[in-house]
């Protein structure tokens, strides 16, 4: 059986593991945003273009712009998100690292006491001899 110790102290790895893949997730959203705003950008500047197709071809300018302003949107909809459920990791990461610090603590405690009182123990034994 595992002692409450061990279990905080794998707790506190997944934890950490589930806090760095809500990170790694918002920062692939924030690129992704910031990958569809590029592509609106370039997409209007050849709107302009005299070499552009645009003129033939306006509604699907116009769709594609729309398109990546919608992904630009529903990323920056994920980000936020995932920041929030950073905040939730964070804080759930920092609660059982105090639990795991004080279960720590108090072994350590607990063990130095025994070892205190077995040298008691034998101080006494030795005198009564």
């Amino acid at each position: 059986m595992t002692t409450r110790k061990d279990r905080l102290k794998k707790l506190v790895k997944v934890q950490e593991q589930l806090k760095a893949l809500h990170e790694t997730r918002h920062a692939g959203f924030l690129a992704a945003a910031v990958k569809a705003e590029a592509e609106v950008k370039e997409l209007i500047e050849h709107f302009d273009t005299d070499k552009s197709l645009a003129g033939l071809f306006p509604a699907l300018y116009h769709k594609r712009i729309t398109d990546a302003l919608g992904r630009q949107k529903q990323n920056l909809e994920d980000a936020k998100h995932e920041a929030a459920l950073i905040a939730t990791a964070t804080a759930r990461t920092n609660m059982v690292e105090r639990a795991y610090k004080d279960v720590r603590r108090r072994d350590e405690r607990e063990r130095s006491d025994r070892e205190r009182l077995d040298l008691i123990t034998q101080k006494q034994r030795r005198d009564e001899s």
